[in-house]
């Protein structure tokens, strides 16, 4: 610890909407505790939300879920890593108490706390994990190693999903977690994915990346004639259609694309304040089961073997990198899109 600076770079909210670059001392690092020193760290929509103060944010915080880096220092009780070894970091820290964890259901966990939400994240120089929450990694770049933490989101989708073999997926939306688990589900179950998004950037790359058996291009304008299409080439609807874009009114209407016996799953991140409103007759009589899909647990090693092997394709997908002193610059490029997913990276 002697080698490392008492003081470290961040980026810091005070409040929602109010932040800047701040000097810090490092984090302290129990003795369960590895210190990372940070190499990336990925931004999605849901740093948009915490931005605005929602998504369970609370401040003051430094934000970055998504981090990836070396191994700066360990604690006493730590054994499984050594200083210089590349990893992420899974940013989910949960109590093991209440009566979710007990239950064997973590991720529910009444005293859910998550670096970069809750806890300081990513976005500073050094952010210190519990040992249990880090990962070796080894042929992804630091950059695409950001999105392990959305890939892992991803295989927990997968797994509540739990698709039957020659299953029919329609996945709308081609952001970054949902091009990932339309990927999973293609190598899972799903024999014919259907991929509709608004046309542009997004789509192009879900085309490239073969995230899909068929890319519908939605009217940025008007998607009225691309929706009839969908319904007219698919009568009986689909055994689970995804929505992943975070937009109610597509959320509200994709209950009419889901198959008689079929699944629809929230995977988006919405307003707190939004609402949808549904049939419960077409619910009831068509069986339909509605599943959320929010963050993981345990997931990590999966997304490791799917994305670090290669069998799931991110070539693209984070496609801006910034400086923590271009965050305004990053938040601009998230919000209009030019940004398909970005990165903070650190020399």
């Amino acid at each position: 610890m002697s080698e490392l600076p008492k003081k470290m770079k961040a980026l810091r909210y005070e409040k929602p909407r109010e932040y800047g670059l701040v000097e810090v001392d490092l984090p302290i690092v129990r003795d369960n505790d590895v210190l990372i020193k940070v190499k990336a760290c990925g931004v999605c929509g849901t740093d948009l939300h915490i931005h605005e103060g929602e998504f369970l944010a609370r401040f003051p915080l430094i934000p970055g879920h998504e981090t990836v880096g070396v191994i700066a220092a360990i604690g006493k009780n730590v054994k499984s890593f050594k200083v210089g070894e590349r990893v992420v970091a899974d940013n989910s820290e949960l109590c093991g108490e209440c009566f979710y964890c007990r239950r064997g259901e973590a991720l529910l966990c009444e005293h859910f706390e998550a670096h970069g939400v809750t806890l300081n994240g990513g976005f500073a120089s050094y952010c210190a994990y519990p040992a249990g929450k880090v990962f070796k990694i080894n042929n992804l770049s630091d950059v695409d190693a950001t999105l392990l933490e959305p890939a892992s989101c991803a295989a927990h989708g997968l797994d509540k999903i739990s698709p039957k073999m020659g299953s029919s997926v329609l996945m709308f939306g081609a952001g970054p977690t949902g091009l990932v688990l339309a990927q999973l589900l293609r190598q899972n179950g799903g024999c014919h994915v259907v991929v509709a998004a608004p046309e542009g950037l997004k789509m192009e790359l879900a085309k490239k990346l073969g995230a899909g058996d068929v890319y519908v291009e939605l009217s940025r304008k008007d998607p009225g004639a691309q929706f009839k299409k969908i319904k007219e080439e698919n009568p009986y609807g689909f055994d689970i259609v995804v929505e992943a874009t975070g937009s109610v009114s597509i959320l509200e209407d994709a209950i009419n694309y889901v198959r008689r016996g079929g699944k629809l799953v929230v995977y988006g991140v919405y307003s707190d304040s939004a609402r949808v409103s549904w049939s419960p007759t077409k619910i009831f009589g068509d069986e339909i089961t509605i599943l959320g899909s929010f963050s993981e647990t345990y997931k990590f090693p999966a997304a490791i073997d799917y994305l670090d092997s290669g069998k799931v394709k991110v070539d693209g997908i984070v496609n801006k990198v910034f400086k923590l002193e271009q965050w305004a610059e990053c938040l601009e490029a998230m919000r209009n899109k030019s940004a398909i997913k970005a990165a903070i990276v650190f020399d």
